[in-house]
């Protein structure tokens, strides 16, 4: 079992949220000011691009600025913390993804339950990883790397996002499905690891599409497999990882919540916001170039797959015997 000693930094802004006192909120003539949305990660990683994609096509939309706020660390827990905390007056956002499903079983000691204390808002997209390698790794496939981890035990470092990531999680799920000996190097959001794998200070990650995307057709760095369970779209020319290790699987999520009580009625304005952008042919086409599926549900329908994802998590984090504390 693998165990993480780390600070508790979130914990203490979800307790000075405790005494953040929430004015009353109406629909009437919501937004009528910025709106904040905080992103658990730093700037320029996957999360950070799609994000600033959709901030503009709602600020466009609904004539008020939505404000990317980036509160990177532990594992997306501390903006995590920060939104569940904040008037739920539709001010404070916050971007969901995989993370916030992982976490619920990963850490053992969150000051907040995910499910019980937010409010489903809008899907955005859906989409996958991708696993990419150092230019200087001997390996251009799946197997390839299979045997040189198992030639080399303890000397490969996978990078992630932070504990708790899909980012992470994909990684342990390889290394658990296939015995490969390899250490974590997290880091605060992807943007910030690729330096040193294209150093190859670190060998891989199993990014996000969109930056892992970027990076590999940048030359930078070397994509050799994506973790759906069959080749993904935009990238016909990848083979999944399922390929060579059969039952490999790890398809990802984009969306909104709120805090808990955020009136319905200001869901509703954001979530049909969010709807008319994803059918906007130019911001479908940005999410699309940056590796994502756009995939519109009412709040209903987010908050189950959030509840759904939050289960399968749970499962992986138990075979792949990690936590976090």
């Amino acid at each position: 079992m693998l165990r993480i000693l780390r600070s508790t930094v979130f914990g203490l802004v979800f307790l000075l949220g405790l005494f953040t006192a929430s004015p009353p909120a109406s629909a009437a003539d919501y937004p009528n000011r910025p709106v904040h949305w905080m992103i658990g990660f730093a700037a320029g990683g996957p999360v950070d691009i799609v994000a600033r994609i959709m901030a503009q096509a709602l600020s466009d939309r609904l004539g008020q600025q939505f404000i990317v706020e980036n509160r990177a660390g532990s594992g997306g827990n501390i903006a995590a913390a920060a939104a569940i905390n904040a008037p739920a007056d539709g001010y404070t956002l916050l971007f969901v993804a995989p993370n916030n499903a992982i976490s619920t079983s990963l850490y053992k000691k969150l000051p907040f339950d995910f499910l019980r204390d937010t409010t489903p808002v809008a899907s955005i997209m859906q989409l996958t990883n991708m696993l990419v390698v150092s230019n200087a790794m001997p390996v251009k496939t799946v197997q390839e790397f299979i045997d040189y981890c198992k030639a080399n035990p303890g000397q490969i470092s996978f990078a992630s996002s932070g504990n708790g990531t899909s980012v992470h999680m994909s990684a342990e799920l390889f290394k658990a499905m296939t015995k490969c000996d390899m250490q974590h190097v997290p880091y605060r959001g992807s943007a910030l690891a690729f330096p040193d794998i294209i150093s190859n200070k670190v060998q891989l990650i199993f990014d996000n599409l969109p930056s892992a995307l970027e990076q590999s057709r940048g030359g930078n760095v070397r994509a050799i497999g994506v973790t759906s369970p069959q080749r993904w779209p935009s990238v016909p020319d990848v083979p999944a990882i399922a390929e060579t290790v059969p039952g490999f699987e790890s398809v990802g999520f984009y969306g909104i919540s709120a805090p808990k009580g955020t009136p319905p009625e200001i869901v509703e304005i954001l979530n049909k916001a969010v709807g008319e952008a994803l059918k906007d042919p130019k911001v479908a086409a940005r999410l699309t170039e940056n590796g994502g599926i756009p995939k519109p549900m009412t709040p209903a329908e987010f908050g189950k797959l959030v509840a759904n994802e939050t289960d399968k998590w749970r499962k992986v984090v138990e075979f792949a015997g990690v936590s976090v504390d």
